[in-house]
């Protein structure tokens, strides 16, 4: 039996159960064949994994590439090792260069970057690319557009459109994330960073001087004491002296 022939005996057992069912899990379904996106981190400023989902997308054709258009304001892509696509980078000039966060001189971006199938992906199947950046310091609050051009071995689907603010969502809608506000540096190293941070306060002070004051007393004392032992020392010894000192005879 086909694979066709089995999805459309599941399909007849599915109406006979119940139509109603299979009606009200049509629009999932449907929303399920677009390009998603899961971004580990939406912060300002962080740095996060974005996973792209690509279903079929040109009908029953396999896909053979991807393409990932990249929004301005993002300079730098990593691109993660997938065993079944290999990888391309497009770039382009800035039109004027910029001082990246480590104080190096950035005169290009990546623009795109480019899956193509090692082997076409089968229509039936989906798998996840995955792109590592950071984020906009300052694009909190805005949504950033990724357009996805899939190519298959018959035909083409442009990711690329975005529905507009209340409206209906588009046909072909574009991965989008909104950006939210920045969390500790903006690096995802606050916290640590403050913990690491040796904490000093007058309170601290407080207590070195009164640890310094204690341990000049206890100095005191213990020679305090010394002399004590001492001075009984010699006043044993003369008392035994004195004992021993001959009587003169008349």
């Amino acid at each position: 039996m086909t694979r066709t022939t089995r999805t459309r005996t599941a399909l007849a057992s599915s109406v006979a159960l119940g139509g109603g069912l299979l009606l009200a899990l049509a629009a999932p379904l449907s929303a399920s064949a677009h390009v998603g996106v899961t971004p580990s981190s939406t912060a300002a400023g962080s740095y996060t994994v974005l996973g792209f989902s690509i279903p079929h997308g040109c009908g029953d054709s396999p896909t053979t590439k991807v393409t990932f258009t990249i929004p301005e304001g993002i300079n730098s892509v990593t691109p993660t090792v997938n065993p079944n696509w290999t990888i391309a980078e497009v770039s382009e000039e800035l039109p004027e260069p910029i001082v990246d966060s480590h104080g190096a001189s950035v005169v290009e971006r990546d623009a795109q970057v480019v899956y193509t199938a090692i082997t076409p992906l089968d229509a039936h199947q989906r798998d996840v690319l995955e792109l590592s950046l950071q984020l906009p310091e300052d694009a909190e609050g805005e949504d950033l557009v990724f357009p996805v051009l899939q190519e298959c071995v018959e035909g083409t689907t442009d990711w690329s459109q975005v529905a507009e603010e209340g409206g209906e969502e588009p046909e072909s809608p574009a991965p989008v994330i909104t950006v939210t506000a920045a969390e500790g540096d903006g690096h995802g190293h606050g916290a640590d960073e403050e913990a690491a941070e040796p904490i000093s306060s007058e309170h601290d002070h407080g207590a070195e001087a009164e640890s310094a004051s204690t341990s000049s007393d206890d100095a005191v004392a213990r020679w305090l004491a010394v002399g004590g032992i001492a001075v009984g020392a010699v006043g044993i010894v003369l008392a035994v002296l004195a004992r021993r000192k001959p009587t003169t005879k008349a």
